[in-house]
């Protein structure tokens, strides 16, 4: 059964004038006419969630500007082949504060915000005679959640970033920067509120909204950036109790029939039957899978082979080159996320047409995950056109490891075995135990969870969020450029490499905002 959701918020709540003679306000959005009943607060809501759904955010692109979708091409995962897309500019160091993959996130995620701004000073406000307790609770704690969000992914990438917190005049709108740890500062109090306001779960005809968990698992992501890992221990404590669980196959899980999983705290929701809600992530070209983002070989030769071995040491890998059309030797024994993630040549990537893929990208590579696998769906949406899967922001592997990482890093590794297997014996690769031994050093398992987030979570935006978080993204450039992947070159520039700059058009319309000192 396909999703119930986002009903876009039209941009104006604005009255009419009682006197037609009078002049409203040109700054000012009149409120007469609503937040008078349960349905504008829920209308409100789903305005935010809309905004989730934008191409510079979660829909994603397929040959065009990137969103969030396509973060794994910034560093050692992906290659942004397509480079005037954003990433492969970034990467080789030519991109400027004017491109628009920056200006595009930036003005996707303060709408969603404004419209969270909006629903939070108004809901809070509404009479209970109008909406009950607990709905009001549920919306309250659905608006803070999502303008937590918003901010935290502002935080994370651009660093210093204006604070806006209630809903603004045009005369207030010229705001200067706040820093990173203000900004932090209130995504902690946003999720904290939202954790006591939202409940567990909803009605099996309600999905695709913020819940308990979703929040936990929010503030857990941000205390571990901030590398307050008993915060994250904390919050990932009352997520073990909640219920979730990992789904049974991991390669079904990044389709349409994995989006009910248990697995699942929260996604954005896409329906491509209903206007404006749809994604071009999960799109691909005919002749290749989505060519403009394509897996990179040291990501490929990450995965071991399913003796828990890597590919250096194994006796089950097979270092030989395809040829024909026989199997790819290199895809022999080896994990099955990496089967589920990666088309390797010879592989067949659109099943209606039996397609092959041929291998002939510059990495050689194809990216599987996420992507389409037939050239027209059942319903007659071609693979290039704007679809219906949802994109999943966390999920109870990411959990796992989020603790399991927090852990090491206090020293208290004996639960970390049993984090890791869990989300190894998934996929039915060996135990850390079995292979390395269980009695770890601390930089032992550090390597370990490191390296299993890196396989279990790839292209799904988070690599660059480790990266920064580890303090590797050098790394992962020359771990790129030693792909030597015909005509890219990745260049690390100290500072630039890892903050993005604040948008060129916001610096000329707001004299108040200032650069970020490294890409002054």
């Amino acid at each position: 059964m396909k999703k119930i959701f986002i009903i876009l918020l039209t941009a104006s709540l604005a009255g009419c004038s009682k006197d037609f003679t009078e002049r409203a306000s040109l700054t000012q959005i009149a409120k007469e006419n609503f937040w008078k009943s349960e349905q504008d607060a829920q209308l409100a809501i789903n305005g935010i969630y809309d905004a989730m759904q934008d191409r510079a955010l979660y829909s994603g692109n397929l040959n065009a500007t990137a969103g969030l979708t396509m973060f794994d091409c910034f560093g050692d995962n992906l290659y942004n082949n397509y480079k005037w897309e954003g990433p492969g500019d970034f990467m080789i160091g030519i991109i400027t504060p004017s491109n628009g993959m920056f200006s595009s996130i930036w003005s996707s995620s303060y709408k969603g915000i404004a419209r969270a701004n909006a629903a939070i000073e108004n809901i809070q406000n509404m009479s209970t005679t109008l909406i009950s307790q607990d709905k009001k609770n549920a919306l309250f704690g659905q608006a803070l959640f999502l303008r937590a969000l918003y901010y935290f992914n502002l935080a994370v990438y651009f660093q210093d970033v204006p604070l806006i917190t209630k809903v603004q005049t045009i005369e207030e709108a010229y705001v200067p920067k706040n820093t990173y740890q203000e900004v932090n500062a209130q995504v902690i109090a946003d999720l904290t509120e939202a954790i006591d306001k939202l409940p567990a779960s909803y009605p099996a005809t309600q999905y695709g909204y913020a819940t308990k968990g979703a929040a936990l698992g929010l503030l857990a992501r941000v205390h571990l950036y901030n590398k307050n890992y008993q915060g994250v221990v904390d919050a990932t404590t009352t997520l073990l109790t909640l219920g979730y669980s990992l789904n049974p196959s991991y390669a079904q899980l990044f389709t349409e029939q994995g989006e009910l999983s248990k697995e699942i705290l929260f996604s954005v929701r896409f329906n491509q039957d209903v206007s404006n809600n749809n994604e071009l992530f999960s799109g691909t070209f005919l002749g290749n899978p989505a060519v403009d983002k394509l897996p990179m070989p040291n990501l490929v030769k990450d995965y071991y082979c399913t003796d828990g071995k890597p590919i250096t040491s194994s006796p089950l890998y097979d270092p030989a080159q395809p040829t024909g059309t026989a199997s790819h030797p290199q895809k022999k024994n080896r994990d099955p996320r990496l089967l589920a993630s990666v088309y390797f040549k010879n592989d067949t990537f659109l099943i209606d047409t039996k397609a092959r893929f041929g291998g002939n990208v510059p990495t050689t590579f194809g990216q599987k995950k996420y992507i389409r696998n037939t050239s027209v769906s059942a319903n007659g949406i071609a693979a290039f056109n704007p679809g219906g899967q949802d994109f999943i922001v966390i999920r109870y592997a990411d959990i796992l490891l989020m603790r399991a990482e927090a852990l090491v890093e206090l020293n208290q590794l004996t639960e970390v075995y049993s984090l890791v297997n869990q989300v190894r014996q998934r996929v039915s690769m060996p135990t850390v135990q079995a292979v390395e031994g269980a009695s770890l050093t601390q930089a032992a398992l550090r390597d370990i969870v490191r390296h299993e987030r890196r396989v279990e979570l790839a292209f799904e935006g988070l690599r660059y969020f480790d990266l920064k978080r580890w303090g590797d993204v050098q790394n992962a450039f020359n771990r790129a450029k030693a792909d030597n992947v015909t005509g890219y070159s990745p260049i690390y520039l100290t500072g630039k490499s890892e903050i993005f700059p604040i948008p060129l058009g916001e610096l000329n319309v707001n004299s108040n905002l200032v650069q970020n000192p490294v890409w002054q």
